[in-house]
């Protein structure tokens, strides 16, 4: 029997891993809060260690940040390694390493109903482009299409495009930003960070963002505000994405954040900002919107790839 092969999903700020074992099925191992390691190599090491007595040689890492060559460096973290230095420290006989929100694309077509939470109506075209987005720590976006019947995922860097405004509020937001910061991005505002900034500019309050989740969900006018800008904003973001990449094959939100808002977005301007794009309204009004709220998509992405690799 084969050993299982090691899925993880680096984040900034916890890693989860699980074991692929040869039939395929998926076994949870751990989850790290990356705080409580040195570096990569270290929290690597503690996976392989519980991973039990049959030590994988395959490993997919799914990692928050550009992967482009041998060194790679999370984006919200002061983690960098070299795959091949990783790899032997590690001794695998095979590294794979990809961009989190590739993982998350590859993850889509394996995702159930039970994993997905609806935002307006739609329909996907069956061999449309699937994009993925969302914010956590930062913001991420890929692509899944279809070429000669094989998926592939496109990476993008769409949590660093500059950021304008469209209403009043988000004026008032972006000038006190471009004040203290300089040039605004998306993430800048759509991230955990970017909830509390949106927050502190839009009610003078200083709260973390899991005090201003709380608060909407108790019904606080103010956070419950501060929520809705957010979704709206996000609306729009995901509306443009879809609009660049032709993502008729659906659109799917994803990241921590974005998946503990999940009850708020049937009722916030998300899907009304969304389409509001003259002159395609139409068009966006046919593409389907919807949260995942599976927990690790990252993982389920991550053994889909080891999947494919054990098939070769």
């Amino acid at each position: 029997m084969r050993p299982p092969a090691l899925v993880a999903d680096i984040g900034a700020t916890t890693s989860r891993f699980a074991l692929v074992r040869s039939d395929g099925a998926l076994d949870v191992v751990r989850a790290i809060a990356n705080d409580e390691a040195e570096d990569l190599a270290a929290v690597m090491h503690a996976a392989l260690h519980a991973s039990g007595a049959v030590r994988p040689t395959v490993c997919v890492l799914a990692v928050a940040g550009p992967v482009e060559g041998d060194e790679v460096a999370l984006t919200n973290r002061k983690w960098s390694f070299s795959q091949r230095v990783l790899r032997k420290a590690l001794k695998l006989t095979r590294l794979v390493v990809v961009n989190d929100f590739v993982a998350a694309a590859h993850a889509l077509p394996t995702l159930r109903s039970t994993d997905l939470v609806s935002v307006g109506g739609g329909r996907s075209e069956l061999r449309g482009t699937m994009l993925v987005c969302g914010p956590g720590t930062g913001f991420g976006a890929a692509t899944l299409q279809r070429q000669s019947g094989k998926p592939r995922a496109i990476a993008s860097e769409a949590g660093h495009m500059r950021l304008g405004a469209a209403t009043a509020d988000e004026a008032r937001v972006v000038a006190h930003l471009v004040r203290d910061a300089g040039a605004v991005t998306v993430e800048h505002l759509l991230s955990g960070q970017g909830l509390v900034r949106l927050h502190r500019v839009l009610s003078g309050e200083q709260a973390t963002t899991r005090q201003i989740i709380e608060a909407a969900r108790l019904g606080k006018n103010a956070a419950r505000e501060t929520v809705h800008a957010f979704l709206r904003l996000y609306g729009r973001i995901a509306g443009d994405l879809a609009l660049a990449f032709d993502a008729r094959g659906g659109v799917f939100l994803a990241g921590g954040v974005g998946r503990v808002l999940a009850p708020f977005y049937s009722s916030s301007p998300f899907r009304a900002a969304f389409e509001e794009h003259p002159p395609y309204e139409a068009r966006l009004a046919a593409i389907p919107t919807h949260v995942i709220v599976h927990a690790a998509p990252g993982l389920l992405g991550a053994a889909a790839i080891a999947r494919t690799i054990r098939r070769r």
